[in-house]
């Protein structure tokens, strides 16, 4: 049983998390935005235990140039791309993708899941699909990512979008940091597939939501 100390104190913390978060603004991402969410994507999943930090696919570092300008062509073509900063500066984002949009850059998607048997197909119709989330290494566990994605629910509410989707890595390298957030966020499982990106074969799990 905890203390009348030991509650206030955990009360205290939650008040001061509930006022850092109120200094974090979500809005859609701009070109001038680029520079700051490509140092957030090339931050991210860089130490020993990037399973239990998170990560994203892609080696940033790589090709400076090319990850920028694909960031600004994503700027402009896609609705549901969010930023969050604080004071001016970038520390996290969310790239959101509409069906139509996810399956013509990714054609072959729909078939290569195998769908969990309870989950409804019809769900497939209308949605849309998270496909990266970022966080400074500085801010992560503040609730941001829980922000981003209420702005993104709130949106979708607005365009009649119901359910939501994401992709989580388990192997090679599980991203536990992904699927806590998935479990945080009532996500449930709805498929899994394999694919081979850069000579390197992953198994994702498929993670759906009715935001209703």
């Amino acid at each position: 049983m905890q203390s009348l100390n030991e509650l206030r104190k955990k009360k205290e913390v939650n008040l001061d998390k509930q006022s850092k978060i109120k200094l974090i603004k979500v809005r859609n991402a701009i070109d001038s935005d680029v520079d700051g969410i490509f140092d957030v994507a090339s931050s991210v999943g860089k130490g020993k235990n990037e399973s239990y930090s998170g990560f994203l696919m892609d080696d940033y570092k790589k090709n400076k140039s090319y990850f920028k300008n694909s960031f600004k062509e994503k700027i402009k073509e896609l609705d549901f791309f969010y930023v969050a900063e604080k004071s001016n500066k970038i520390i996290g984002f969310l790239i959101g993708y509409t069906q139509e949009e996810w399956h013509i850059a990714n054609p072959n998607w729909f078939g290569e899941i195998s769908w969990n048997p309870e989950f409804d197909l019809n769900n497939t119709k209308k949605f849309i699909l998270t496909d990266k989330i970022a966080i400074s290494a500085n801010y992560t566990g503040r609730g941001i990512g829980s922000k981003m994605y209420k702005q993104l629910m709130d949106d979708m509410n607005k365009a009649d979008y119901k359910y939501i989707f994401s992709e989580t890595i388990i192997y090679p390298v599980p991203n536990f940091a992904s699927l806590s957030f998935m479990k945080k966020q009532s996500f449930e499982l709805a498929g899994t597939r394999y694919e081979k990106y850069e000579d390197v074969m992953y198994f994702d799990q498929i993670y759906s939501k009715c935001i209703d």
